[in-house]
């Protein structure tokens, strides 16, 4: 991959910014991933959507604190009056409100699909489908490579060995010498 904005290859698509000019990058491996467009986000007036499970939790949930509430009024009424239909009635609601609570947010929780995982924004995202006809386009590079001369911005990196010359390898012997000619003399 190479950054957009100073054409720099970049070593990996986990990095988020320019090693060179620090152009954050977390847009441009997002759009190589999903081949040039934008994932779609929603509004924040928009209604989240409930995943089957979550709502097969709440429905289970809702019978059994129903079933908190009904029973006891649908119990002080056959307390009242003498109608068998009332207690077997209470008696169903107990049974459909206090079993079928629990066993609905069972089923729920472990044979319906769950919510689909959010979209990372740091990192390398997780790979989506892509569409087959943009597969051909997402396997060639988005961007052209750096261009191989530097632009008339960016000036040349200076060589620093140009500015000082090496020393010689024999200037060393050459001192050590000359230390010993005045020495003796």
């Amino acid at each position: 991959m190479f950054c957009p904005q100073c054409g720099q290859q970049q070593v990996n698509g986990v990095i988020r910014f320019c090693s060179r000019c620090g152009f954050p990058l977390d847009g441009v491996i997002q759009l190589l991933h999903n081949g040039g467009s934008l994932p779609m986000y929603r509004s924040p007036d928009e209604p989240v959507p409930v995943s089957p499970r979550k709502k097969g939790v709440k429905q289970g949930g809702l019978l059994l604190l129903s079933g908190a509430v009904l029973v006891p009024i649908l119990g002080i009424f056959a307390s009242y009056s003498d109608s068998r239909f009332i207690e077997i009635l209470t008696a169903l609601a107990a049974i459909i409100c206090f079993m079928g609570g629990p066993l609905r947010m069972l089923f729920a929780a472990v044979f319906e699909e769950g919510a689909p995982k959010p979209v990372r924004l740091y990192g390398a995202p997780a790979p989506m489908p892509m569409p087959q006809q943009f597969a051909a386009r997402a396997a060639s590079p988005a961007l052209p490579p750096p261009p191989v001369r530097p632009q008339p911005g960016w000036r040349p990196r200076p060589n620093t060995a140009e500015l000082v010359s090496p020393p010689s390898v024999t200037e060393n012997t050459t001192r050590l010498l000359e230390k010993e000619d005045r020495t003796e003399h």
